[in-house]
């Protein structure tokens, strides 16, 4: 029998503007990596392996990153735009069972990304004469590939089932899929040199098997949780009680009244407001935060926390010359938490209705927008802080970093500024649309475009087409990411795993640091006048002017 939920949605998906144009960019994108590298007899030999071998890796990988930051986009909106759009309490009283609304949703939030998949097809095969990688590793890689996607999706649609709005259900999303698809790269690169064939029992045996497992138990904690769903208000909202959720919570437990969890969650106020306090600072922290209860707050700070336990000791302690690498997990963290408190914050007020009553009140519009970038800012600084402690503490105990303390310094002055960053560019997006779920892809779409893009597009070059003009050029464009400026730091760290005391000297690319530094703080600038802009016009109208 026919599933709805599946039909509907699949509809939903493949006539959406949004599928042909992320079906054309990414087969595009692709096919222009292959083609910009594609081996030539002024470059290389046609019959080289290894440049052959290099080129097949890399189009995985690329196509394997790609696909699974795609993936959230299409399955963590599945059951909390039922709950954003006032359905879901509908949906759970049709005649449908619960295997089949979770199936339904899963196969249609699914089918887009194989389809990203299967159009690449065509230009793998363009490879495969090339040499170096066999069919049966292309045949594993795809495996793989479908079998981690498939996880990625069924990971989605339970953060979808757990949230009640679409940007902390994606959010979380990449939360939990960014780790484990850079732990798939490094496998596939990690098992490139190991022995024959460890690459094709890895994915085709146990990953699809790790991912199977998974998938089983996510899917019975789903159907279980939409045939006995918990107590739901009108419109189909989850009634949150705070501190019903902290009694229950297991591990974390936010105390708002103690330190640091009054950094960023202050408590409630008890008392009036004083004359001096920006009453919209004051309610995006004391209220807006819980809004939606700790959940989610709870994850991001656990899962941080856990991942950086053995990036710690690895980076910081084991190998010390490894040290830009964590600064680099730290960056990467305040990419993904910053627009969740940022790129909402003038959008929602649009989706409650309450934008133009918030333009009519006494506040002028520097108020309103310093309290809400100061809001979500103060958030997400605090909350990339508490991984930057394992740093200090390394400072002061490993002798090994006391000559680089000037450099460790820069490197947290890097973090300061991306923080900074980060919140300026998600509060553009979300005075710009009028959707928090547009405004945070968007947000994530252009942090990467200019934070990971210019990396990559670096590595690349510099991997294939090392002395050309164009590398050189894109060299110093890679000075915008903020992951360039932290290994343009210098340092003098001893190589523990050579077998001595070999001392590695890396020299300091200043005109990289004082170029993201530069751009960086012209890029501040520049949003934020178009911030101002945008948001007085549309203050005058509300005010009539």
């Amino acid at each position: 029998m026919a599933n709805p939920v599946f039909q509907r949605e699949l509809v939903a998906h493949l006539r959406a503007h949004r599928s042909f144009a992320l079906q054309a960019v990414f087969v595009l994108l692709l096919g222009a990596l292959v083609a910009i590298a594609w081996p030539t007899e002024n470059r290389v030999a046609v019959n080289n392996p290894e440049q052959a071998r290099r080129l097949v890796d890399l189009f995985f990988i690329g196509q394997f990153l790609l696909a699974s930051l795609t993936t959230p986009v299409f399955a963590a909106g599945a059951l909390t735009g039922e709950k954003e759009r006032k359905t879901y309490e509908m949906l759970l009283a049709s005649a449908l069972r619960p295997a089949q609304i979770v199936g339904g949703k899963w196969a249609a939030a699914l089918l887009p990304s194989v389809l990203l998949i299967i159009s690449t097809l065509p230009i793998v095969m363009l490879c495969l004469p090339l040499g170096g990688v066999s069919l049966y590793e292309v045949l594993a890689a795809y495996v793989g590939l479908l079998a981690a996607l498939t996880c990625f999706s069924m990971v989605s649609i339970w953060c979808s089932a757990k949230f009640a709005r679409t940007t902390a259900a994606l959010a979380t999303a990449y939360l939990f899929v960014l780790p484990p698809a850079l732990i798939g790269v490094f496998l596939w690169q990690a098992l490139g040199s190991a022995a024959a064939g460890s690459r094709i029992v890895t994915f085709i045996g146990l990953v699809p098997i790790a991912s199977a497992v998974i998938c089983s138990i996510l899917f019975l904690t789903l159907t279980r949780l939409l045939r006995y769903p918990p107590d739901v208000g009108s419109e189909g909202r989850d009634v949150i009680d705070e501190q019903q959720e902290l009694r229950e919570a297991v591990g974390l437990i936010i105390q708002r009244d103690q330190f640091p969890d009054r950094l960023f969650a202050p408590a409630k106020r008890t008392d009036l407001l004083p004359d001096d306090v920006n009453p919209v600072l004051d309610k995006e922290l004391r209220s807006e935060l819980f809004s939606q209860g700790t959940l989610m707050l709870r994850l991001v700070i656990q899962a941080s926390l856990l991942l950086a336990v053995p990036l710690m000791g690895a980076c910081l302690y084991f190998q010390p010359r490894w040290a830009p690498w964590y600064l680099a997990y730290v960056l990467l963290f305040n990419m993904l938490t910053a627009p969740v408190f940022c790129a909402g914050s003038v959008s929602a007020e649009r989706e409650r209705q309450t934008l133009d009553l918030l333009l009519v009140t006494t506040l002028k519009p520097g108020q309103i927008l310093w309290g809400k970038l100061f809001s979500g800012l103060r958030v997400s600084t605090v909350l990339t802080m508490f991984l930057m402690w394992p740093v200090v503490l390394a400072c002061v105990f490993v002798p090994d970093f006391y000559p680089n303390l000037l450099s460790f310094v820069g490197m947290t002055l890097v973090v300061c500024v991306t923080c900074l960053v980060t919140a300026v560019v998600s509060l553009f997006c979300s005075v710009s649309f009028r959707k928090s779920y547009v405004s945070l892809t968007t947000a994530y779409l252009a942090l990467g475009c200019l934070f990971l893009l210019p990396q990559a597009a670096d590595y690349f070059m510099q991997s294939f087409l090392p002395e050309s003009a164009a590398a050189r050029v894109v060299h110093s464009g890679a000075m915008v990411s903020p992951f360039a400026a932290v290994f343009a730091m210098p340092l003098d760290l001893p190589d523990l795993g050579a077998g001595s005391a070999r001392l590695v000297r890396r020299p300091a690319d200043w005109p990289t640091i004082a170029g993201y530094f530069t751009v960086q703080a012209v890029l501040v600038l520049v949003l934020l006048r178009l911030i101002v802009r945008m948001f007085r016009n549309r203050y005058d109208a509300a005010a009539g002017i």
